[in-house]
C-alpha cells in the first residue's frame, strides 16, 4: 500500500511506477531489512573484535566490563563526531576554495558578497584597511583553516554567541578548542579501554558538537556566502514536476556547492544548449536535490524535484539523464535504478566514489570545464531515453531567508533590528520559535511528521525557520509561501501579512542550520526575551532524523542552550541513565535539553509547553490565540466555534 509510505502524492505516485518497473527503493528496502532492536538502542558495542557485544536482557556488560551506559554513551559520541567530521570537511572545503580564488586558481569563481566578506572579516579578526579584496580573502580563508589545526585556546565563531552562553561554556569546560581536535578526541575517548564514564563522555560529544555549530558548519555557511552571494527571497517550483519530457534532465544532489555552482552556469551556454539540441533535445534542465537542491534553489532559484527518499524515484521516471553528486545522503541504491534506464551517475568529489557509478573528480580550479564535461556526458545519454513518466505535480515556493535578510526585512539597510519579532513574541502575536529541520527516515511515513509538525506549529502562532529536507518538504506542501496563511493562527498570520513573508521561512540546507544559531542569538541580544539561547520561547525539531549529521546538529543546539525534540526512535534507548544525562542532565549543564519521542502529536505538545514555559518564565502574558483572532483582514467573524476556526473550517473571503 504505497499511500502508507509517503504523504506525498507525487511520490506515492512513482512508488507505483517503481514497483512497475521493478526499481528496488529505500521503501522497499525498509520493508525487508528492519533495524537490529539492540543496536537500534544502541545497546551494541562493536570497538573491539572480542565482540560485537550486544547489551540484552541478562547480559549487563560487555567482555571488557563495559556497561549499558558506556556502551550508549560511546556510540551516540561516535555519531555525534561522524556528524561533526562531515559538517567540518564540507566547511574547509569551502576556506579552501576561497583560498583558490583569492590567489587566482580558481577564475571560474568569485568573491560575490563583498559586504559578507567584510563583516566576516570583522568576525575572524582581519584587517581590512586599505586591502584589496583578494588580500582580505585570502587571510579570512587562512584564519578559518587555522581553526581546523586549533590546539589551544577556543573556537574564534564562540565570541559571536551570547556573552552568557560564552560564560557558560568557558565555566563548564565546554568550549572547544579546534574542529579537527574535538573530533579526533571523541574518537579516542570511546576507543576501547579509554572512556568509561557515560556523563564524562556525554560531556566531550557536547563539546564536539559546538565545534560543528559554532566552528566547521558556521563557517561552511559564511564561506559559501561569501563566494556565492547570500541568499534573499526569490520564488521558484519544486517536486517531480519540474523534470521535462522534451529537455536534457540533470539532477543535482549532495551538499557542496561548488560543483551545483558551476553547473548553474555551464547550463546556459550556448554551444552546450545547441548540443542537446543536435541530439533531438529542446533544452537543458537543471534541477536539485537534498542540500545541493537547497544550496541552487536559494540563490538561483533553480527548482528542486525532492528530498532524502525521492532521489530513486526521480530515477524511476525515465526522465534524468544524469545524477551527478558529491557527498552525505548520496544512496548507493541510484545506481542500481540507473542500471534499468539510460540514466549516469556521475560522482564527483575525491572524497566519493560508488561501484559502478563514473567518476568525473571535479576541481575547483578548472570549474566550468568539468561542469562542460559532465553536461555533454548527460546530453549523450538523451537519446537512449525509452518511456517516460513524470508526475505532473509542481508546487510554488519563496525560499532564501537568510539571517541577513530577516534582520534587513525587520528593520532595513541601515537599521536591522530582530525588534519587531521579539516584540510580538512579547505582545502575544507569535507565542515562540520553532527551528523544524533534518532527514528523511524510511521506517516512517515520508513527509507526513515534517508536515503535520509545521502545521500544527503555525496554526499555533509559532514562527517556523526550517532547513534541509524539511524545507523541501514544506516546499511540497505549498508552506512556503505567502498564500499559505489559511494554516497560520491569527497572531501570526497578520505578523506575515504585515511583513509579507510566509509563516515558515526557508534558511537553506541542513549545514545553514548555522543561520537559526545566529537568528536566536541575535534575539536573545536583541533585548526583551531574556540574556540568552536558553531564555527564548524556542523549540528545535527534527521529525524524521536517520543521519550522524542530525545528531552532532540536535547537540550543538543543546549546548547552545536549545529543548531538541527528535522523531522516528532513540538511539540511546538502552540506557535509562543516558536518556536521564542527555536531558535533565544536560538542562543543568547548559540550559538545553535533547528528547526522543517517535510521536508527531507529543512532540507538538512538549514543544508548545516548553515554549509557554518559557514565556511565564520571562512573565510574559499567557498565550491566548483569541487576543487577536479578530483583527485579522479575511477573518470570518460568524464561524461555528472557536475549535472550528482552529481546525481550518471557514473560507477566506476578500
Amino acid at each position: 500500500m504505497t499511500e502508507r509510505k509517503s504523504f506525498d502524492p507525487a511520490t506515492t505516485e512513482m512508488l507505483e511506477v517503481a514497483q512497475a518497473r521493478g526499481v528496488s527503493t529505500p521503501f522497499d528496502r525498509a520493508e525487508t531489512t528492519k533495524p537490529c532492536p539492540i543496536g537500534h538502542d544502541g545497546s551494541c558495542c562493536k570497538h573491539c573484535f572480542m565482540g560485537p557485544c550486544r547489551l540484552v536482557g541478562k547480559t549487563t556488560m560487555g567482555v571488557c566490563g563495559a556497561t549499558a551506559e558506556t556502551v550508549v554513551a560511546r556510540n551516540l559520541g561516535r555519531a555525534v563526531a561522524a556528524g561533526s567530521a562531515a559538517h567540518g570537511d564540507h566547511g574547509r572545503n569551502m576556506a579552501l576554495t576561497l583560498l583558490a580564488v583569492a590567489h587566482g586558481e580558481a577564475k571560474d569563481y568569485q568573491i560575490k558578497d563583498e559586504r559578507k566578506l567584510y563583516r566576516v572579516a570583522g568576525f575572524l579578526g582581519v584587517d581590512t584597511a586599505g586591502r584589496s579584496i583578494q588580500e582580505i580573502g585570502a587571510d579570512v580563508a587562512q584564519v578559518a583553516l587555522d581553526e581546523f589545526g586549533r590546539q589551544e585556546g577556543e573556537l574564534i565563531y564562540l565570541k559571536r554567541a551570547p556573552q552568557k552562553r560564552q560564560e557558560l561554556w568557558r565555566r563548564t569546560n565546554l568550549a572547544p578548542r579546534g574542529i579537527d581536535r574535538e573530533v579526533v578526541e571523541m574518537m579516542h575517548r570511546t576507543n576501547m579501554g579509554t572512556d568509561q564514564d557515560a556523563e564524562h563522555i556525554l560531556h566531550h560529544a557536547l563539546r564536539c558538537a559546538l565545534a560543528d555549530g559554532w566552528g566547521g558548519s558556521m563557517l561552511a555557511t559564511d564561506l559559501s556566502d561569501i563566494l556565492f552571494g547570500t541568499p534573499g527571497p526569490l520564488a521558484a517550483p519544486g517536486n517531480y514536476g519540474v523534470l521535462k519530457e522534451d529537455e536534457v534532465n540533470i539532477v543535482i544532489h549532495g551538499h557542496e556547492p561548488t560543483v551545483p555552482e558551476a553547473m548553474v552556469v555551464m547550463v546556459n551556454d550556448p554551444e552546450l544548449i545547441e548540443y542537446a539540441r543536435s541530439k533531438g533535445a529542446k533544452g537543458i534542465n537543471l534541477v536539485g536535490m537534498c542540500c545541493s537542491g537547497n544550496e541552487i534553489l536559494m540563490r538561483h532559484g533553480i527548482p528542486v524535484a525532492g528530498n532524502f527518499l525521492q532521489q530513486e524515484l526521480a530515477i524511476a521516471t525515465g526522465a534524468v539523464e544524469a545524477m551527478v553528486v558529491d557527498y552525505q545522503c548520496i544512496m548507493q541504491g541510484v545506481v542500481q535504478a540507473a542500471r534499468q534506464f539510460h540514466t549516469q551517475v556521475i560522482t564527483t568529489s575525491p572524497k566519493v566514489k560508488i561501484e559502478g557509478a563514473m567518476h568525473i573528480e571535479f576541481d575547483e580550479r578548472r570549474a566550468n570545464e568539468l561542469a562542460k564535461l559532465i553536461i555533454r556526458t548527460a546530453i549523450d545519454a538523451f537519446p537512449n531515453r525509452k518511456e517516460v513518466q513524470i508526475p505532473d505535480v509542481r508546487d510554488q515556493v519563496v525560499v532564501g531567508f537568510s539571517h541577513e535578510y530577516l534582520a534587513y526585512m525587520q528593520g532595513g539597510f541601515y537599521r536591522e533590528s530582530f525588534r519587531p519579532l521579539n516584540d510580538n513574541i512579547r505582545n502575544g502575536r507569535i507565542r515562540g520559535a520553532a527551528g523544524v529541520v533534518g532527514c528523511n527516515n524510511a521506517h516512517t511515513t515520508h513527509d507526513l511528521s515534517h508536515i503535520s509538525i509545521v502545521k500544527e506549529l503555525i496554526k499555533n502562532d509559532v514562527v517556523v525557520v526550517t532547513t534541509g529536507c524539511d524545507a523541501v518538504a514544506c516546499a511540497k506542501y505549498g508552506l512556503l509561501t505567502p498564500e499559505v496563511m489559511e494554516y497560520a493562527g491569527p497572531g501570526l498570520r497578520e505578523v506575515c501579512e504585515t511583513i509579507g513573508v510566509p509563516p515558515v521561512l526557508h534558511m537553506g540546507s541542513c549545514v545553514d542550520n548555522t543561520r537559526i544559531l545566529t537568528v536566536l542569538t541575535q534575539m536573545a541580544t536583541e533585548g526583551g526575551l531574556g540574556e540568552d539561547i536558553s531564555d527564548l520561547p524556542a523549540v528545535g525539531i527534527a521529525p524524521e532524523w536517520m543521519s550522524e549529521k542530525a545528531l552532532g546538529i540536535g547537540c550543538y543546539f543543546v549546548a547552545s542552550g536549545c529543548y531538541v525534540l527528535f522523531g522516528v526512535g532513540s538511539p540511546v534507548a538502552g540506557s535509562p541513565e543516558v536518556q536521564r544525562l542527555i536531558s535533565q542532565g544536560w538542562e543543568e549543564l547548559c540550559g538545553g535539553k535533547l528528547e526522543f519521542e517517535p510521536d508527531w502529536r507529543k512532540i507538538v505538545e512538549k514543544a508548545l509547553a516548553h515554549i509557554d514555559a518559557k514565556r511565564a518564565a520571562l512573565k510574559l502574558d499567557a498565550y491566548d490565540p483569541r487576543r487577536y483572532a479578530r483583527s485579522q483582514t479575511y477573518l470570518p467573524g460568524d464561524y461555528a466555534s472557536w475549535e472550528d476556526f482552529r481546525a481550518g473550517k471557514y473560507s477566506l473571503k476578500g
